[in-house]
């Protein structure tokens, strides 16, 4: 088996049996905030030609860095065996035909599928379908050529690591380590706080993917699926370049100086266009350029990046030329598109409990969650605000966009404030602006809302009784929680505990069951 980097989490994977090309992204994504890091846009003519005879294709989930829409329209052909993870709903599905692609091929999630020739080439997909990845959710994928097993996890965060283990050992992990939310650059916060959460939020990255790392115990680990490159003047600062960035975007070399602290020597730095073979006993990594220019992407940064900015700025410009100008009416075109699922989702509304404040421009509309209208501010409280330019809300408007952390937030081009702690059910709805969308989304909300119906298992955590699965995303915290004084952080997503009374210290409506051994 050789797996080869093509940028971002892109791989393609050769085999004698058939070989599949996953997640390929070239074309910038999210407003054209985020280039691949480091680029892809100087991929060898053998490689291009490579990628675009493959056998198969995977595409993980919806977001524009793993589903490049542009790209997949073009370079490969139309009947190319396309791997559709078994998610709840049809979405990827019909983003795919949409496309052009005609031979879809629908997996059962976590169930070992033959594939190529002589059906030597086994594929398992499996899928997370928590809203916080929009409600059609991510996948991770299991390539056995009955030789070698790779296992392509990327932005996916499965809470039980047992399904991924049940193929068997894994020679080689690609995964996600940096960031990939705009929190908490985008918030008004002190400066010195926002660099407190942004060294927070890096470490709770780390930590869960060392938790990843340990658990599958791969031959080989791969960090992928970021960090992104920020190219536009207005956001190179979140480029993490000399370490005291306000950032939450540490690049490969960081993460791999974090493996070695921890005694782990297993990682493997690749760029784009960079193999790694499995032969035998014997892991061999092969880089498209000579190893003094691949340490200097990284240790001489800031000039590599400015020339990669300068490449692309003639792009960037023109790119900008393509978002909406402002048109009549933006208060009751939101109107007539949000009301109708605000209607059909009371939980959600309850969840968010306060009005959200919209400031696009020189328009400001109140987005009333408990009242379920959209109208114009006539000056009301709010508990929520977000500030963003006039084009990028008449585009994601104009396109019906359904998902705007995907569309719009991960863009980074706002700005954002709240009242009190992070509420992801504000979030939830600006993922799920389609019926679709929303009728999955108020079923979990009202289940949470609802409160455990069940008796929690309880599991020992230090000098502590807990309930076993997070209140979040229901992560195992025998794998995944970590005590620290009287703090327990699920490293999952990061979202922290007081364990003197289960106080949710992350958001406003979760509570951990917790109590001393000798406490009824």
């Amino acid at each position: 088996m050789r797996a080869t980097s093509i940028g971002h989490a892109g791989i393609l994977i050769e085999t004698d049996a058939g070989s599949i090309v996953c997640d390929p992204w070239f074309v910038p994504a999210f407003f054209g905030s985020w280039f691949v890091f480091p680029r892809n846009d100087q991929l060898s003519a053998d490689l291009l030609a490579r990628i675009e005879a493959a056998d198969y294709l995977y595409v993980s989930h919806l977001h524009a860095d793993h589903l490049d829409e542009s790209w997949l329209r073009t370079h490969l052909r139309r009947d190319v065996g396309v791997l559709v993870p078994g998610f709840p709903t049809d979405e990827l599905a019909r983003t795919l035909h949409r496309l052009g692609f005609t031979n879809l091929i629908r997996t059962v999630d976590g169930e070992m599928l033959s594939l190529g020739r002589d059906g030597a080439l086994h594929v398992a997909i499996h899928c997370e379908t928590s809203i916080s990845d929009g409600p059609q959710g991510d996948s991770a994928i299991v390539v056995d050529d009955s030789e070698t097993r790779l296992l392509n996890q990327n932005d996916c965060r499965p809470h039980d690591l047992r399904i991924l283990a049940d193929h068997g050992p894994i020679d080689i992990h690609w995964l996600q380590y940096s960031g990939a939310i705009w929190y908490p650059m985008v918030y008004d916060e002190p400066e010195d706080r926002k660099r407190e959460l942004a060294t927070a939020k890096v470490e709770a990255q780390f930590a869960r993917a060392l938790r990843y790392v340990r658990d599958i115990g791969a031959r080989a680990v791969v960090p992928s699926a970021g960090p992104p490159a920020f190219l536009d003047p207005d956001l190179f600062a979140m480029n993490m370049i000399d370490g005291d960035e306000i950032s939450i975007f540490p690049d490969q070399r960081a993460f791999l100086a974090r493996l070695a602290a921890d005694g782990i020597t297993t990682g493997r730095a690749l760029i784009p266009g960079s193999t790694i073979d499995v032969v035998g006993d014997e892991i061999r990594v092969t880089h498209p350029l000579p190893e003094d220019d691949v340490d200097a992407i990284f240790t001489d940064k800031r000039a590599y990046l400015q020339r990669y900015q300068a490449d692309w700025a003639n792009w960037l410009a023109e790119h900008k030329r393509t978002w909406h100008a402002p048109a009549a009416g933006l208060v009751e075109r939101m109107a007539a598109w949000f009301e109708p699922l605000l209607d059909i989702a009371p939980h959600v509304r309850t969840g968010i409990g306060a009005a959200i404040l919209l400031v696009a421009g020189d328009v400001e509309i109140l987005i009333d969650a408990p009242t379920g209208q959209v109208r114009a501010w006539q000056g009301e409280p709010f508990g929520y605000r977000f500030e963003i330019a006039r084009e990028l809300v008449e585009t994601v408007v104009d396109r019906r966009a359904v998902d705007w952390s995907n569309a719009l937030f991960l863009s980074c081009r706002f700005r954002a404030w709240r009242q009190g702690s992070f509420n992801e059910h504000v979030y939830n709805l600006f993922k799920s602006l389609s019926v679709e969308r929303m009728v999955r989304t108020e079923a979990e909300a009202a289940a949470k809302l609802a409160g455990p119906d069940v008796e929690l298992e309880e599991v020992e955590l230090g000098d502590y009784l807990v309930e076993r699965y997070c209140p979040h995303r229901r992560a195992d915290l025998t794998r995944f929680g970590e005590i620290n004084g009287h703090v327990l952080t699920c490293t999952l997503h990061g979202w922290r505990f007081d364990l003197n009374d289960g106080r949710c210290l992350t958001s406003v409506d979760r509570r951990l069951r917790v109590r001393r051994p000798d406490v009824p």
